[in-house]
């Protein structure tokens, strides 16, 4: 009993120890990216003839570090991913381990292409979109705040969301997912979906089906993903039965 407990105490130490360099490696590419925000939020903030406005001196400090604190989790990821990987390495086959640490880079390049997805084909449509409503009735003027919150909640989750064909992949590598059953899921996966396309976009109609439609296009690629994957994994164990 006492064994079991050091054995468990030593997995926590070595579970805050990870945790540790992962949030110092957030916090080094917060300051990074701090230092480098007055350029970044030009860029950002090109296509408009004005400057945005603050109602506030804490909505300038409040954009920044929105901004800095993107860039700091795109920058993190591999790094959490990599911790996880030796966390749990210990109890995986070797197999295992090396297509976990395959898919570590996958982790990066899909939150980017999220981010990249939402910022240059989500974003404008739903600003544009907004913006024509106002037309002829309204005077429209944008803070600094709301306009990179609203860009936030458009761009941010489907870097996340983007991962989540690799994730499936991953998971039917390790034998945890299969087609089957996520085909059997597919109803309150769609489901669960739908409810987070209306939770991040604005209360309209037009905004809400320019998100559901690419999040049930990313389930429906999950499945063909996790369908190739579950395959070559069934041929490779054929193959390995047939020369034994």
């Amino acid at each position: 009993m006492k064994s079991r407990e050091t054995h468990l105490l030593d997995h926590l130490e070595e579970l805050r120890r990870r945790i540790i360099k992962t949030l110092l490696t957030f916090i080094l590419f917060l300051i990074v990216g701090f230092i480098f925000v007055q350029d970044i939020y030009d860029w950002l903030s090109r296509d408009f003839d004005s400057k945005l406005a603050v109602l506030g001196p804490g909505d300038i400090l409040w954009v920044y570090m929105m901004i800095s604190g993107v860039l700091a989790i795109a920058a993190t990821i591999p790094m959490a991913a990599f911790q996880t990987w030796q966390f749990v390495a210990p109890a995986l086959t070797q197999v295992e381990r090396k297509v976990a640490l395959f898919y570590i880079p996958g982790l990066l390049i899909s939150f980017i292409l999220g981010i990249l997805f939402g910022y240059f084909i989500l974003f404008p449509l739903v600003l544009q979109f907004l913006i024509s409503l106002s037309a002829g009735h309204f005077q429209t003027i944008f803070t600094a705040q709301h306009y990179f919150r609203f860009m936030l909640n458009l761009t941010l989750p489907f870097g996340f969301l983007f991962e989540m064909p690799l994730v499936v992949m991953f998971l039917t590598s390790l034998g945890i997912l299969n087609p089957a059953r996520l085909t059997k899921m597919r109803k309150i996966s769609y489901f669960v979906l739908i409810v987070i396309s209306v939770v991040i976009t604005p209360p309209d109609f037009i905004s809400d089906v320019l998100v559901i439609v690419p999040l049930l296009v990313l389930y429906e690629l999950s499945i063909s993903l996790s369908t190739f994957i579950y395959k070559k994994k069934i041929t490779r164990k054929v193959e390995a039965e047939a020369q034994g």
